[in-house]
């Protein structure tokens, strides 16, 4: 693990203030999906109240010169994976399920959390699934102390997601976060226990765990960002900041 990448217990604090707020916005953005809302709307919401607290959305422009990604929003509907651009033409309809995806530099430092909703009335796998995601980050969350290594988290969120009848994606993980986007290490939703980098304290990592319904295989859209189910089945996905401690995991988000 690079020595730069051990945040300060003054970094640290400012992550947790950073999380704190988009935390808030986070939460108070998914309030407002209700049937027929666009996710533009959606997103405008969310990038004014960043800009309100005097942060900026990191996902905003992240990417290629070519291909920047072009909210600070991630909206991911039903078989969207991750990475769904928000857009006028998606509209939210009863049953669906919507995965919101954000991330904020903030006093130079940066937080990265999702959380899945549901939009109206949606079906028994449906809140299944987004139980069980929820639960394989906590109980990933739980592993995630100093002198554990990155498996061990991985290995949790696999058993807790696969025990239920549900696969993990395998293309995409979680990652280190804090003064960047995406640092190291890679955080996988699938491992083996005692395997991995090595945690320690003072580390700073973006635990997502990306579950489906169906197969684990993905596809790349076209527009270069959007990750979507190959089978069409539902995604769920719910993602926290969290900091390594003596103690266990601080949840920063």
């Amino acid at each position: 693990m690079p020595h730069g990448l051990i945040k300060t217990r003054e970094e640290i604090e400012i992550i947790a203030e950073g999380g704190k707020l988009i935390h808030d916005i986070l939460h108070n953005t998914a309030k407002l999906a209700k049937p027929g809302l666009s996710t533009w709307e959606l997103n405008e919401f969310a990038e004014k109240e960043i800009n309100k607290i005097g942060g900026r959305p990191s996902f905003k422009f992240y990417g290629t010169k070519k291909n920047p990604f072009p909210s600070g929003l991630c909206t991911s509907i039903n078989n969207i994976v991750v990475h769904g651009i928000p857009s006028k033409t998606d509209i939210l309809h009863e049953g669906d399920i919507v995965s919101l995806d954000i991330g904020m530099e903030y006093k130079k430092l940066y937080t990265d959390t999702a959380i899945t909703v549901s939009i109206g009335n949606v079906s028994r796998q449906a809140k299944e699934l987004m139980d069980i995601t929820k639960k394989s980050l906590d109980f990933g969350i739980k592993e995630a102390r100093a002198g554990n290594r990155v498996g061990d988290i991985s290995a949790a969120i696999q058993e807790t997601v696969e025990q239920a009848g549900f696969n993990v994606v395998r293309d995409l993980v979680g990652h280190g976060v804090g003064y960047d986007v995406h640092e190291e290490p890679s955080v996988p939703c699938y491992g083996k226990k005692h395997d991995g980098p090595k945690l320690e304290e003072g580390m700073v990592l973006a635990i997502e765990p990306m579950v489906v319904m169906g197969e684990y295989s993905l596809l790349f859209e076209a527009d270069g960002w959007t990750i979507s189910t190959a089978d069409g089945e539902l995604a769920a996905h719910f993602e926290h900041t969290i900091a390594i401690t003596k103690k266990g995991a601080r949840i920063l988000t």
